[in-house]
């Protein structure tokens, strides 16, 4: 995607640099310096795709040669520590295309640095490792008319309040530094890198493309990461040789902490939203509570289960913060399941709900035995199938058996058979046992077995959504338990099951709460009891 960079650097003498080798090396190109005699040759050099150099109407037309442009520059300045040229760096947005690249860039130096009489010498640079980019090289002398050289700046004298020049101890005069240009201000960066942005992002919206960069750094956009830094060409060649640099490290620290910090970030707007949403929710519920209350003056479940919510919260008092609202959040999404699911089967009260609570109970009761009625059925029927097999396929050794006439033949037979003999007599009198004497038909067993197995499946899922919904009802009426009075309490167990400990030692309380009660009542009178029966 696009990316924001643009870097400005001074090719400067005093640092060992020269304005020729830097544009032999941008350029790809053959150069001799002249000033100290040294040829830089990146004719080898790949990755040069596009090399143009633009001059201000007043230039030399001689300076569209690249050797002669720079070769001028260097003959130009005398010092040793001169600044040569200056250089700007910038990414381009791989969504253009290399003509529109191109466009951008030249468009970018005329309205900048042409139009306010710098020469500027672009070149792009691309070796398809999705890194494409521009080197800009400016001059940094203004030119005259007649395309001479003229000074970068000039002494003037500095004046005292009275008008007249200030002598120095050493008998000189005191002078300043004036620029002829304002090419030097410090300002000019912040205006170079928004024009680059901006012309960039015009380019993209023409070529309808959503993308956009900002010359702006991450903190004065309000954007929480960390920048990477600048690579640099020998560390790039050495991390792409396989060999660990500093700053490559750094960069890859620098990715890895982003990912972190862009993890948290998606992690609090998604504990935000979730926030936003249960606050929705409880004032839904809470909408509903105040609707209930307006519709009738007895506690509805609404309402009691308001008041368990807040004895649940009473009773982590003394938990810690995290623990209080994880367990309010779990209370809150258990406790608006179940109202929404009362609200669907229109209970309201506590009278309604025990009444569907009974009701269901024993719909899963009926739906249970019918399910184990069929499934004893269809183990008899296994059962009756198996010995009626064995009962045919035996009776043939067993009439052969009951055919001989002598003892020991007799004997001698039934010892070489009794296996098959003691099957088909075993299957003979459970014959006889579970069929009274009557007829039997295989196919129709086997049909109604069929049919018995069938069923079951239907069974089983209809008794899985009652069973769904005996338990939600269930933990409704237990929830109710804790704010109910005693003699409205009801045990919840599973119907077929037995109690819970905890239930079952609640209705014992109960239980004792009851009779301890009617002893602190006064003894009925004989015309009381008379009047009872």
């Amino acid at each position: 995607m696009a990316i924001y960079h643009c870097s400005i650097k001074i090719v400067s003498r005093g640092k060992g640099k020269s304005a020729v080798a830097a544009a032999a090396y941008r350029s790809g190109e053959k150069l001799t310096n002249e000033w100290d005699g040294l040829t830089h040759d990146y004719t080898k050099k790949g990755g040069v795709v596009h090399s143009e150099i633009l001059l201000p109407a007043h230039a030399p037309p001689a300076f569209s040669d690249r050797s002669t442009l720079w070769n001028s520059v260097e003959l130009s300045e005398k010092s040793n520590n001169a600044q040569l040229a200056r250089e700007v760096e910038i990414a381009l947005p791989v969504e253009l295309s290399r003509e529109e690249q191109t466009r951008l860039v030249r468009e970018y130096c005329s309205s900048q640095f042409v139009s306010k009489g710098m020469i500027a010498d672009f070149n792009l640079h691309d070796t398809g490792g999705g890194n494409p980019h521009a080197h800009i090289l400016l001059t940094m002398r203004p030119l005259d008319e007649k395309g001479a050289w003229l000074p970068k700046s000039k002494k003037e004298y500095v004046l005292d309040e009275n008008g007249e020049k200030i002598r120095l101890p050493s008998g000189r005069y005191k002078t300043r530094k004036v620029d002829l240009v304002d090419w030097n201000n410090r300002e000019n960066a912040e205006v170079w890198r928004r024009a680059w942005a901006d012309l960039a992002n015009d380019f993209l919206a023409q070529n309808n493309r959503p993308e956009r960069i900002d010359h702006r750094s991450y903190e004065r956009q309000g954007i929480d990461q960390l920048p990477t830094v600048h690579v640099g060409v020998s560390a790039t060649q050495m991390e792409k040789k396989g060999i660990v640099t500093e700053r490559g490290e750094l960069n890859r620290n620098i990715k890895a902490a982003n990912r972190i910090l862009r993890e948290i970030r998606r992690l609090v707007r998604g504990l935000k939203d979730w926030i936003a949403e249960l606050k929705e929710r409880k004032a839904a519920l809470l909408e509903a509570l105040t609707e209930a209350r307006a519709q009738t003056s007895e506690p509805t479940i609404p309402q009691l289960l308001a008041r368990y919510m807040e004895q649940r919260g009473e009773e982590r008092a003394d938990w810690t913060s995290k623990g209080k609202l994880k367990g309010a959040v779990s209370d809150f999404n258990k406790v608006q399941a179940a109202m929404e699911f009362l609200r669907q089967k229109e209970i309201s009260t506590v009278e309604t709900l025990d009444r569907q609570l009974d009701g269901i109970s024993e719909n899963a009761v009926a739906i249970r035995d019918s399910m184990r009625k069929a499934e004893r059925r269809i183990k008899d029927i296994d059962t009756l199938l198996s010995h009626i097999g064995n009962y045919e396929k035996y009776k043939p050794v067993y009439k052969e058996y009951a055919a001989i006439g002598w003892k020991k033949q007799k004997e001698k037979f039934e010892e070489a058979h009794r296996g098959k003999l003691d099957a088909y007599r075993a299957a003979a009198r459970y014959v006889k046992t579970h069929l009274s004497g009557t007829s039997y038909s295989r196919k129709e067993l086997e049909a109604e077995r069929k049919d018995l197995a069938a069923a079951l499946p239907g069974k089983r899922e209809e008794l899985e959504a009652v069973q769904a919904d005996v338990r939600t009802l269930r933990d409704v009426r237990h929830w109710l338990n804790q704010v109910l009075p005693p003699e409205q309490y009801r045990q919840t167990a599973e119907p077929g099951k037995k109690p819970s400990i905890v239930e079952g030692l609640k209705g014992r309380e109960q239980r004792i709460r009851q009779e301890q009660e009617k002893r602190q009542q006064p003894p009925r009178t004989q015309k009381q009891q008379d009047m009872e029966l």
